[in-house]
């Protein structure tokens, strides 16, 4: 299998493209004259990049999203825009999907100890069972955890699902460790599993890709139908209140009811709900401002999820910071 050699993110104007993509979006266009082009969009593990081909062949107009494809051409500029002016394309299975898809920088190792850590730290005998129950399925947790946590929004990329999972049900432990009428072992369970229909919702393959049943149910309804079939398999293990309880705070945990019909109706759910929209907003912001600290800007464009410019301090600047920064200070002036 032949090494990918040239990434999205590192492409200039006027560089010379032989490589392997991802193609994320093809739509037959009209221009002026009435000649059709393919607006395409191509992607790989470093990122995205626009392309346009003009008179494309039959072939070229058939290639659909998802496929893998060999892309020759010239990076050009348009309205201030980077963008592959291709010349030649065609699908290919010779590129290694590490190449294709991004991944994750937190070590998986860890990632699985901390998840474990996580789980055994709920002292109720029947949540404690339900959640090893689930993530005792080998062929399952094969698939958590390099899954994807969503197919183009925050964690987008190799292993995001367990990061996301770790992440969201830390931040509840946490919040359960503030607030003593919170059921912990409750939210904490319901953090573990609440993405559990992502395993289903997203095919990471070449591409991430929606499945049918991702499209038409979504990963709410989906993970939820998995949850219920885990208590189901548990049989009196679980009293039918406390499942009930999860199982909403799961099915509630986009906060608004969006994809579920559920909206937060127990602390559980309450607190699970902004946990998660903790974590992906947070996880969005660094990845927007991630290419910006690593040089001298501060400032990001508007061009992100957020829709706004969004501040990074510099290298240089951080630097500066900590330089100008004393031990002690703080306690010896209170």
């Amino acid at each position: 299998m032949a090494m990918k050699r040239q990434f999205a993110a590192t492409l200039g104007t006027g560089d010379v493209v032989d490589t392997d993509f991802v193609v994320r979006s093809a739509d037959v266009r009209a221009a002026r004259t009435g000649e059709t082009y393919l607006a395409l969009e191509f992607s790989d593990r470093s990122g995205r990049v626009g392309g346009i081909m003009f008179r494309p062949p039959r072939e070229a107009e058939a290639i659909s999203a998802g496929t893998v494809v060999r892309v020759r051409g010239k990076m050009t500029s348009y309205r201030g825009a980077l963008r592959v002016s291709v010349s030649a394309m065609r699908p290919t299975e010779s590129s290694d999907s590490h190449d294709l898809l991004p991944v994750g920088t937190r070590d998986e190792k860890e990632l699985l100890a901390a998840l474990r850590s996580l789980v055994r730290s709920i002292a109720d005998p029947g949540l404690a069972r339900l959640v090893r129950e689930v993530f005792g399925d080998v062929r399952l947790m094969r698939r958590f955890k390099i899954c994807a946590a969503t197919d183009s929004a925050h964690h987008a990329y190799i292993g995001g699902l367990l990061e996301h999972t770790v992440a969201v049900a830390t931040l509840c432990r946490g919040t359960a460790d503030v607030y003593p009428e919170i059921d912990a072992d409750l939210l904490v369970a319901a953090a573990l599993l609440h993405d559990l229909g992502v395993v289903d919702e997203i095919a990471c393959g070449a591409s991430l890709e929606l499945t049918d049943e991702g499209r038409l149910l979504g990963h709410v309804a989906l993970g939820a139908r998995r949850l219920h079939a885990a208590v189901e398999r548990l049989g009196e293990g679980l009293s039918p209140g406390l499942a009930a309880r999860l199982e909403h705070a799961v099915m509630a945990h986009h906060g608004d009811g969006a994809g579920s019909g559920a909206a937060p109706c127990t602390l559980e759910a309450l607190a699970l709900a902004h946990a998660d929209a903790t974590d992906a907003a947070v996880a969005g912001f660094a990845a927007a401002i991630a290419g910006v600290g690593a040089t001298d800007r501060t400032w990001t464009d508007a061009a992100n999820a957020f829709g706004r410019p969004m501040r990074a301090p510099s290298v240089r600047e951080e630097a500066s910071d900590r330089g100008a920064a004393r031990p002690g200070g703080l306690l010896r002036s209170a």
